[in-house]
């Protein structure tokens, strides 16, 4: 029977023994138990599931001492090879390990050097997200198509893509611009990113296009993080109608608007996840399979504070979010599309966030699984150094550091509207596209779902991804 915590209780999270009693707690000794390697892969999920919450309730309280133990009993379970459940544990466990290790500076320091991904690995392993998941593809169809509908009878376009590294999206725009009856508009895309090696690349493959399309083009390269971008380099031309695109970008502003609000409170510096450790975890009983388990969000088990949707900053203190989207409506565009992770991992709490990125990446390790081998080496780059850096970022840094700040659609839609954007409802055309996208790579298992005019990408019945598309509201 799976286990629920009593709220009040001396413990937040059911023991991992209490569970499984057969179980030793003791470090070290756990290994060589037959146990071990008997265990089927649901029932090693479960036990799984429990020890990292228990692990990552440990370490919420600063308990080093038990979090230890629990690390120990994961690693002999975990596995960045092997099933889904073995490779989540194994990414989570080294997020938890490296917040216990941030305790000591120096110690963190020496084991974790500074290290850059080279150029050519970060668009590589952002290659693959895309050859390997639909989701990429989808967000620029769908994000195409509005375009394309929002400038019908134009001559002259300007977009303004906040993350330009794929120059895919931009490829199909200009051959279904190609098509239009009355002819190719004059397109001008301003790219923004932080590497100049990559916008090079963009501006390449992007004229020698556009050339043999015959239509005109020009490329603008900013070289800019998104939080320093200085607006006035974006040169918008009277006549133009402008439309913003922005994928996985907006959520990492969020970071900024953190820091100033630790500044700006008197009891900014707490640490918020010890004032939350007897927070109720929450199991049905009557699902005991982990394929039960994440197919009905079972992950998601931990109860959050009513406002937690919101949290940890109310819309109204979000002076650095609020000020860049004031700027972009100032510049009147005529659409701005935008994909976002479809779940809240910016909570105050270490649990709530585990317990969320748990299950958000459950899903997207799950359809990995799903379509590419275990041995794949292409599989094993994107959990690690895209699926991986994005856990360890989550769980394990705080302040301006912690940039993956993923939050629900609902919480855009208010943020957008407080900015003075009103919603387009994207089209159904824009929604058979996406389906025909899927149909025609033989992706099983995805959904395409309408929710207020936004669409939200899914895995099974999972949402993983929203796209919703934005006017400026005079």
């Amino acid at each position: 029977m799976v286990g629920m915590v009593q709220e009040g209780r001396s413990s937040s999270v059911t023991s991992p023994h209490q569970l499984f009693p057969w179980m030793s707690l003791s470090p070290g000794i756990g290994s060589p138990h037959p146990w071990l390697r008997e265990l089927k892969s649901e029932e090693r999920g479960l036990c799984l599931i429990h020890l990292l919450l228990a692990c990552a309730n440990h370490v919420a309280v600063g308990s080093v001492e038990n979090a230890n133990i629990s690390l120990e009993h994961i690693s002999h379970l975990a596995s960045p090879d092997g099933d889904t459940m073995q490779r989540i544990a194994s990414y989570f466990t080294a997020a938890l390990a490296d917040r216990i290790l941030k305790g000591w500076p120096g110690l963190h320091k020496a084991l974790n050097p500074k290290q850059e991904f080279l150029i050519s690995e970060e668009i590589l392993v952002q290659r693959l997200f895309f050859e390997l998941c639909p989701f990429l593809k989808l967000s620029y169809v769908i994000t195409n198509e509005a375009i394309i509908e929002a400038m019908a009878g134009e001559k002259m376009v300007h977009i303004i893509d906040l993350n330009s590294c794929e120059p895919a999206q931009w490829i199909n725009l200009l051959q279904t611009l190609r098509a239009r009856p009355e002819g190719p508009p004059h397109l001008r895309i301003t790219g923004i990113h932080e590497q100049k090696e990559v916008l090079e690349k963009m501006a390449l493959r992007l004229t020698e296009e556009a050339e043999k399309l015959d239509i005109p083009f020009q490329f603008n390269p900013i070289v800019s993080k998104l939080e320093n971008l200085d607006l006035e380099k974006l040169r918008v031309k009277t006549g133009e109608a402008l439309a913003v695109s922005s994928v996985l970008q907006l959520h990492a502003l969020l970071a900024m608007d953190d820091e100033m609000h630790k500044r700006n409170s008197p009891s900014g510096s707490n640490n918020p996840s010890s004032n939350h450790s007897q927070r109720v975890l929450r199991m049905n009983q009557n699902r005991h399979t982990l394929g039960e388990w994440l197919e009905k969000d079972l992950v998601n088990v931990y109860s959050p504070s009513p406002d937690s949707a919101f949290s940890p900053l109310s819309l109204s203190t979000s002076p650095k979010m609020g000020s860049f989207l004031n700027a972009l409506r100032s510049l009147s565009p005529k659409l701005m599309v935008i994909t976002e992770q479809e779940s809240n991992h910016n909570g105050f709490t270490l649990m709530e966030r585990v317990t969320k990125a748990l299950n958000f990446y459950a899903a997207l390790f799950d359809c990995l699984e799903s379509t590419v081998s275990r041995a794949s080496l292409e599989r094993h780059k994107v959990e690690k150094m895209l699926f991986g850096e994005e856990i360890k970022n989550i769980i394990a840094c705080e302040g301006t550091e912690r940039k993956e700040r993923h939050e629900k659609l609902e919480k855009w839609i208010l943020r957008l509207e407080l900015a003075g954007f009103g919603s387009i409802p994207l089209s159904y055309h824009g929604r058979l596209q996406a389906n025909r996208l899927l149909q025609s790579y033989g992706y099983d298992g995805y959904k395409i779902k309408e929710e207020n005019g936004c669409l939200l990408i899914c895995w099974q019945d999972r949402p993983l991804f929203s796209v919703s598309a934005w006017r400026f509201s005079r």
